[in-house]
């Protein structure tokens, strides 16, 4: 069963531009979340600090007792916030760290099948990973303790830890981030009033007064995200929205999706048509004055008129999108949308044109985009891999060629738009067609 509530995320900005005084306390504040940050990832970011960072609150008092909330002189509803984000992009980078020694594993065929069970084991049992990287004695509770001896009865422990530790050496980051232009607040340090909101400053009992463009006012954490040289801030809330569900959702749609025409369907349905020419009229602006400016960098007036023009053509841009998404699900009606995985960017390019464009090709806000908006409608998106995708006759299955966007299969004979034929094998592998990829 879908959930009730989804989670999303809402933007509010300043309709005003803030002072440069108010930005200064905002971005005093912002530098000591900085501080804070990376103090605790410097202190806990290291193996030693492995049993201290579940769930956190062994770190938080000794963060307390440290006095470092007084030396950076942070107001508590900063601080603790502050060590509690800090906290968790430590426990995400050891997540990508174990995800990562984990792909290795599978991949070393040194290892017996045993070799590799025990690792994953290490992997998945927190207490047993501290312990083989602390070098304790690893000893567990219950069954899980009786599972541990019986796989360790069958490798060779030692060398396997030392794999274990080398690996971690190699591969495990310690965080460090230099951004001072972004910090989390809580509920009791800001008060939405008189069409704006009140921030609390590191001055006791002083508050920043932002102007918004809307009366929206919300009860949880929010977000604050700097913009100094442009004198605007963005703030992020989460709200719970109610799932729709509708009864005459009932299609089964496979798309494809481009970067002139944003989807195809495997009908020949059309949506976001004008999508390349926006991309392109963006991407082509940020190329030339990315190139006046280098050439003119001692000399340059100042940022302010790009960062604004700029920033209309990508709420230009995101609101087409949106709208065309909108407009996707309306017409189709799905309830299940196949379309294919998304890759990862290559490297390189044509020439800087082409490079200009793919760089601001929008297809990762677009796929965000797809996602929220079918979780918000209980429609389902099934992700298919995209090997050969585009090259085979979605009618026999054999190979086919493409010219001017036309696809020709010279076995069976079928002609199609290109796209088209890439949406009904998206469509077709989604729904299973008894083949491997």
């Amino acid at each position: 069963m879908p959930p009730d509530k989804i989670c999303k995320t809402v933007h509010q900005y300043n309709k005003k531009p803030v002072s440069e005084g108010d930005m200064q306390k905002l971005l005093d504040i912002a530098e000591g979340y900085r501080k804070v940050k990376n103090y605790v990832y410097s202190r806990y970011g290291g193996i030693g600090s492995l049993p201290k960072i579940y769930p956190g609150y062994t770190v938080q008092n000794e963060m307390t007792a440290s006095g470092y909330r007084e030396v950076v002189g942070l107001p508590s509803v900063y601080f603790y916030l502050a060590v509690f984000d800090a906290l968790a992009d430590i426990k995400s980078q050891w997540t990508r760290t174990k995800t990562k020694i984990g792909k290795l594993i599978n991949k070393n065929g040194s290892f017996t099948e045993e070799d590799k069970h025990y690792l994953r084991f290490l992997l998945k049992v927190n207490n047993a990973f501290e312990a083989v990287l602390n070098q304790k004695p690893i000893e567990l509770t219950g069954k899980i303790q009786k599972q541990y001896c019986e796989l360790a009865g069958q490798v060779d422990v030692e060398r396997i830890h030392r794999y274990l530790c080398r690996k971690v050496r190699k591969y495990h980051v310690k965080l460090n981030t230099d951004a001072a232009d972004v910090f989390s607040i809580a509920e009791r340090a800001y008060r939405y009033a008189d069409h704006g909101i009140y921030i609390s400053t590191k001055e006791k009992r002083k508050r920043v007064f932002i102007l918004l463009t809307d009366n929206n006012q919300y009860q949880s954490q929010l977000r604050i995200k700097l913009y100094p040289e442009e004198s605007r801030i963005e703030i992020k809330a989460p709200v719970n929205v109610t799932v729709q569900s509708h009864k005459d959702y009932i299609n089964q749609v496979g798309v494809a999706a481009g970067f002139y025409t944003m989807l195809t369907t495997d009908e020949g349905h059309r949506y976001g048509e004008k999508l390349g020419r926006y991309q392109l009229e963006y991407s082509e602006w940020v190329r030339i004055q990315t190139s006046s400016y280098r050439r003119n960098k001692d000399n340059n007036p100042g940022r302010k008129k790009y960062y604004d023009k700029k920033r209309r053509l990508e709420e230009r841009l995101h609101s087409y999108i949106n709208q065309e998404l909108n407009r996707f699900l309306i017409t189709e009606k799905p309830k299940t949308v196949y379309i294919v995985r998304l890759a990862k960017p290559q490297a390189g390019g044509y020439n800087k044109e082409i490079n200009y464009s793919v760089a601001q090709w929008q297809r990762g806000y677009i796929r965000k985009r797809l996602w929220q908006k079918c979780r918000e409608q209980s429609i389902d998106i099934v992700e298919v891999l995209g090997k050969d995708i585009s090259k085979v006759c979605s009618e026999c299955g054999e190979f086919g060629s493409k010219e001017k966007g036309k696809f020709l299969c010279s076995l069976c004979g079928y002609q199609s738009e290109d796209k088209i034929n890439t949406a009904r094998n998206v469509k077709k592998r989604g729904q299973g067609d008894g083949k491997l990829y």
